[in-house]
């Protein structure tokens, strides 16, 4: 379902199955260019905690802007925001690389609802559209290579493998799981509820990714806010760690383009 898809029928999509591929954000024209780029930020200010044969970059935003100006395009900004109401804003923003070679990944849902968070909801879940994960293809997405693993349907479901109240355990594949392929610059639109996982890379080539996460005005962000106090305070009455997303530094902030700015005005560094 990619471009030509009316809003309705991507929007029943996500609904019903938990996601859709939008096509066509970066033009084929110019995803190369921005692949490089992101793979060569990454290489950069690669993160020292990374697993083996997973090149990760949070903050991404901060080291690398050359995908900001997609954000808003249009047919998919249109998806954002039907889900999750106006106005909406960017939570994580990570560059993802699996170099060949890497594992496949363990079943999780992401932030809020991966129960090894500090600041998560707790299970069972309520059935509400609270946050976003799109994956971004910067390389075309395939089973040999990688492509995110999903059980489609599993974000009605009222837990996931991060809680001790599933039955299955996150290691083990589902019955009913599938591979997401899509070209070079497509995107994976999927309710962060979903059951998902890294693929393995059973080619030579890197296959370059983004996450982009969005939440809706209402979500309470400041459990990632670096330094807040109810991060720590979190983390002190779970036990459990949290995620770090670094504020938007202000001359990264200034040089976005206008129409980009409200997507990160709330994280922009004090």
């Amino acid at each position: 379902m990619g471009q030509n898809a009316t809003l309705d029928e991507q929007m029943l999509h996500l609904k019903l199955d938990g996601w859709c591929v939008v096509e066509n954000v970066i033009p084929a024209d110019e995803v190369e260019g921005v692949r490089e780029s992101v793979l060569a930020s990454t290489l950069k200010h690669q993160r020292s905690d990374a697993p083996a044969q997973i090149g990760h970059r949070t903050g991404l935003i901060n080291y690398n802007q050359s995908f900001a100006p997609y954000l808003i395009t249009p047919h998919f900004l249109d998806v954002i925001e039907a889900a999750l109401g106006s106005p909406v804003r960017v939570s994580f923003t990570s560059a993802m690389i699996n170099y060949s070679g890497n594992a496949r990944g363990n079943l999780h849902a992401d932030w809020p609802f991966n129960q090894h968070n500090a600041g998560h909801i707790p299970a069972p879940y309520p059935d509400i559209v609270a946050h976003l994960t799109t994956l971004w293809m910067l390389s075309p997405y395939t089973p040999e290579n990688g492509a995110t693993i999903i059980v489609p349907g599993s974000h009605r479901m009222e837990t996931n493998p991060s809680a001790d109240s599933c039955s299955h355990d996150e290691n083990d594949p589902y019955p009913t799981e599938t591979q997401v392929s899509g070209a070079a610059g497509s995107v994976l639109v999927m309710d962060s509820r979903m059951w998902h996982a890294a693929g393995a890379n059973r080619t030579e080539e890197a296959r370059v990714a983004m996450a982009i996460r969005f939440a809706p005005w209402w979500l309470n962000l400041n459990g990632l806010r670096p330094g807040s106090g109810e991060r720590a305070r979190l983390m002190k009455t779970t036990g459990l760690n949290e995620n770090e997303v670094e504020a938007v530094r202000k001359e990264v902030y200034a040089g976005l383009p206008p129409a980009v700015k409200p997507l990160f005005e709330h994280w922009v560094e004090h």
